[in-house]
């Protein structure tokens, strides 16, 4: 053979090789081999009934590896609870989308496979979206660059949803847009969804919590010709890189994001799990440093093996923001914004708890010298990182832009709401059934584009004369659960139990914060009636069944979804949280009284009217084991009456890890711990705190045992700021502004008369503005009885058109609006208080007519109304 003929030989061998790689989806060997092992893992674990089905199905070569990918990172719940046939629709799509738009062929493997075929975003149900989303957005955004693109979906989406705050479970994209509004993380959910669905690669980017404020935020990147963007989901803006949350991004610790699968990109990896990779991008957005923690236990040797947990304070608790495990010298590492946390290390018994500040401290030593039992008490001094935002440019033409085109998208997605039923339409209907107008009334209204359903349930129920019952079951269920749940459901569980049943414990649908399910009809067919009658003889032998028949696999379930109470009985693979839901789910529906409480998330069941504690590890039966926990205050100036969640937490430690009681948010020290409150046995943990105006906080952390019927009395200890109210800048009382009725524009002071008054500068439909009204709500009747002027401004007549009054019924009745003419009030804000940027809105100080400012706070802030209130107090 001559070598030019094994010179071809050589080529055509090449070709053929490279036309077979071509086939593949997943074009790495080693990571092929490794999604295969880890299917066929899944497939061994899951291996009743049809569940891997679909694979019998004919597909192409790179269908089936992308939906070997799929499966093999997927949690149990989302193969038991969706179809196959769902699955391969949506790796279809997604690669039919790949090849036909611009940008497609121009992803790497690696961003596509992690960034546009996954489904799954957060906690949402699944839908189909991408199938409905691409056939509006296609034809959109078809002939834009990437760029152009990204910025189109954005508007489109504004077209569908604005934001309003709402419980944690998150809702699928289609029932965002149903609903027309949604939390951020349910707005961003939505936007990935989109962007995915024309092929652009995206991200849902959470600060698990914010370190200057409470609360936290959600938002976007997309991945637009080799480099990742952020955008503000459903907030569009003129370009990328650009969003409300700038400055307060750049005083964030943490932010990071789950990427479907085993990733192996270029950030930092903060956890590797069965269904997604953790990654750091806090660099994205602030300047940052690591911090190397070394775990040693009380005789000074490392500690391997130990769960770290670093802590950030946010809602008068230390939330865990971050967890690692101490390597085999006893360090664990992690990059995080300039500012404070606190590391909680836990291993073999013993805890330890030390305040690290990142770029200053290089390395934390944290001595596992505390074990349960012990009472201690230490103070930390909390700072957040600093502001430092970096803004990129945007011209005058485009804003002007930017601002026409969300004015008309907020008159489309009106237009829409304003098919949802109207105050009258609801009392109509609320007659012609003859129920209970008020209650009816008001769950048709918060259905918003879930009104047929609801009210066809109402409808329904009625004419089977089982109206009032319709009413009850719905007073079970959240606003969320009447925007999003199909009448069908509702039915499953009205007409599948008894009508004398109690109300909260056996017709509730409701559990936890799961996804509500028809499961009633199902598990009634399907658990067999000898066992069911054992069942319902004997509730004890459920929670034995449970043990014994259901395998636990917490590993294969790490994104806190659950599983259904049908997945579970059809897979019997499942998690501990998911358990617990099936549990209540079938005593439920074999009329068993049974929930899962809402403060210390404890199962219950009732047995001839006693209440037993479920322990499914042991399958004891047990009634609860209680004492008394009383707090004695000593009031510092302007604080009378702590509140939960604003000022003081607790939490039971449960086997190394302190988890937060869920005590409702308009708890108190007077109602909650003045005259003592019944709590479970056990060792706890008091965190309060004192956040200060600059977002740093005086703390205290507390360790204390309850015993069986003693009370334990503590001291519930909130560390005073010793500075005093002082002045901080100056603001002319003299400025002008227009007021809202129209006339000629007249002064500050002319307005409020001599004394303090409050100025406010909103962002009209901003999701910090709306915080901040809400906040100024809830402290109504204080600020009423202070009786000084609130003047809220807007930055012009047509941001003023723009706001609603009807969303902010409980304002003060001390709050006037005005208009911020040509933006002078706020410039003058922002010179004398050194506020970069024109200072974020909305932008808000306490002055007085000697020109004196004493309070400012810009941007996104948590409790302002809170914080304004003690400033007030000290005045």
């Amino acid at each position: 053979m001559t070598k030019h003929i094994i010179f071809l030989s050589a080529i055509v061998i090449t070709l053929i090789l490279a036309a077979c790689s071509s086939d593949h989806f997943i074009q790495e060997t080693d990571y092929r081999a490794k999604v295969e092992a880890d299917f066929a893992e899944k497939q061994s674990t899951l291996n009743r009934g049809d569940l891997f089905a679909i694979f019998n199905q004919e597909m192409t070569q790179t269908e089936r590896e992308a939906m070997m990918f799929l499966y093999a990172y997927m949690t149990p719940g989302d193969i038991t609870d969706y179809s196959g046939e769902f699955y391969l629709n949506n790796v279809r799509q997604a690669l039919e989308t790949r090849q036909s738009t611009s940008w497609g062929k121009n992803i790497p493997d690696l961003i596509f496979r992690h960034f546009v075929l996954p489904v799954r975003i957060n906690n949402e149900n699944l839908d189909n979206a991408r199938e409905v989303f691409a056939k509006e957005l296609l034809p959109r955004v078809n002939g834009l660059s990437a760029y152009d693109a990204v910025l189109e979906v954005n508007h489109w989406c504004h077209e569908k949803v604005v934001y309003t705050p709402s419980d944690s479970r998150t809702s699928a994209p289609l029932a965002t847009v149903k609903t027309a509004y949604g939390r951020c993380g349910e707005e961003s959910t939505f936007l990935v969804a989109a962007l995915r669905a024309v092929g652009i690669p995206a991200r849902q980017v959470y600060t698990p919590r914010w370190a200057h404020t409470d609360d936290n935020h959600a938002w976007v990147e997309a991945w637009v010709d080799g480099k990742w963007y952020f955008l503000g989901a459903c907030e569009p803006e003129p370009v990328l890189n650009l969003g409300w949350f700038n400055a307060p991004a750049s005083r964030g610790m943490l932010m990071h994001t789950k990427v479907f699968g085993a990733y192996d990109g270029p950030e930092e990896v903060m956890k590797q799990t069965a269904n997604y990779t953790e990654i750091n991008i806090i660099e994205n957005y602030g300047e940052n440093a690591p911090i190397e923690i070394l775990v040693k236990d009380d005789g000074n040797r490392p500690v391997a093996g130990a769960n770290v947990e670093f802590k950030i304070y946010n809602y008068a608790e230390f939330y865990t923001v971050a967890s690692k495990i101490s390597d085999e010298n006893g360090h664990a590492s992690l990059s995080a914004g300039l500012g404070d946390m606190l590391i909680y290390a836990s291993a073999n018994g013993k805890f330890g708890i030390q305040k690290a500040s990142f770029g200053k401290d290089q390395q934390v030593t944290v001595v596992l010298d505390h074990q349960e039992g012990d009472d201690f008490t230490v103070p930390f001094n909390i700072v957040p990182p600093v502001e430092k935002a970096n803004m990129p440019k945007v011209t005058d033409e485009q804003r002007a832009e930017n601002t026409r085109r969300m004015n008309e998208e907020d008159s489309i997605r009106n237009a829409y709401v304003g098919t949802f039923p109207t105050q009258k339409q609801a009392e109509e209907f609320a007659e012609a059934q003859g129920l209970d107008k008020e209650k009816t009334v008001a769950f048709i209204l918060k259905s918003r584009g879930n009104h047929a359903d609801i009210m066809s349930f109402l409808k329904n129920a009625t004419a089977k004369k089982m109206g009032e019952r319709a009413l009850e079951l719905l007073s079970t269920v959240s606003e969320k659960d009447l925007r999003d749940t199909p009448c069908a459901i509702l039915e499953d569980h009205l007409y599948n139990t008894d009508p004398t049943a109690d109300i909260k414990m056996v017709l509730a649908p409701r559990i936890a914060s799961e996804i509500l399910t028809p499961y009633r009809a199902y598990l009634q067919k399907n658990i067999p009636a000898a066992l069911a009658e054992q069942f319902r003889n004997d509730p004890q032998q459920l929670v034995n069944w449970c043990k014994d028949s259901l395998i636990i696999r917490n590993d294969l379930n790490t994104i806190f979804t659950t599983t259904s109470p049908e997945g579970v009985w059809r897979s019997r693979v499942t998690d501990t949280g998911s358990r617990e839901i099936f549990f209540v789910a079938a005593a439920r529906s074999l009329g068993i009284p049974a929930q899962k409480d809402a403060v210390n998330g404890n199962i219950y069941y009732l047995k001839n009217g006693e209440t037993v504690k479920v322990d499914f590890e042991t399958a004891v039966s047990q009634r609860p084991s209680e004492g008394t926990l009383k707090a004695t205050y000593k009031a510092i100036p302007r604080l009378n009456n702590p509140k939960y969640y604003t000022h003081f937490t607790l939490s039971k430690y449960d086997n190394g890890i302190f988890r937060l009681m869920s005590y409702p948010e308009d708890a108190t020290w007077e109602s909650l711990l003045k005259n003592g409150t019944k709590m479970e046995t056990g060792y706890y943990k008091l965190v309060t705190g004192s956040r200060m105006a600059d977002g740093s906080v005086l703390s205290n952390v507390a360790f204390f045992t309850i015993e069986e019927g003693k009370t334990t009395t503590i001291d519930l200890v909130m560390r005073e700021n010793t500075e005093e109210i002082r002045v901080i800048g100056n603001f002319d009382s003299e400025a002008k502004y227009m007021p809202v009725e129209g006339g000629e524009e007249t002064s500050v002071l002319a307005t409020t008369g001599r004394g303090y008054y409050i100025i406010g500068v909103l962002g009209v439909g901003q999701e910090p503005t709306n915080h901040a009204l809400k906040d100024i709500e809830i402290k109504k009747n204080e600020f009423e009885k202070w009786g000084r002027t609130v003047l809220l401004l807007f930055t012009d007549k047509e941001a003023y058109s723009k706001f609603n009054r009807k969303d902010f019924p409980n304002l003060p009745s001390t709050v006037k609006f005005g208009i911020d003419t040509d933006g002078k009030i706020r410039r003058m804000i922002a010179e004398n208080m050194k506020l970069e940027h024109g200072g974020q809105l909305p932008v808000f100080i306490i002055s007085d007519t000697f020109n004196r400012v004493v309070f400012e706070s810009h941007g996104y802030t948590i409790g302002l109304g809170e914080q304004m209130i003690h400033i007030i107090h000290g005045l």
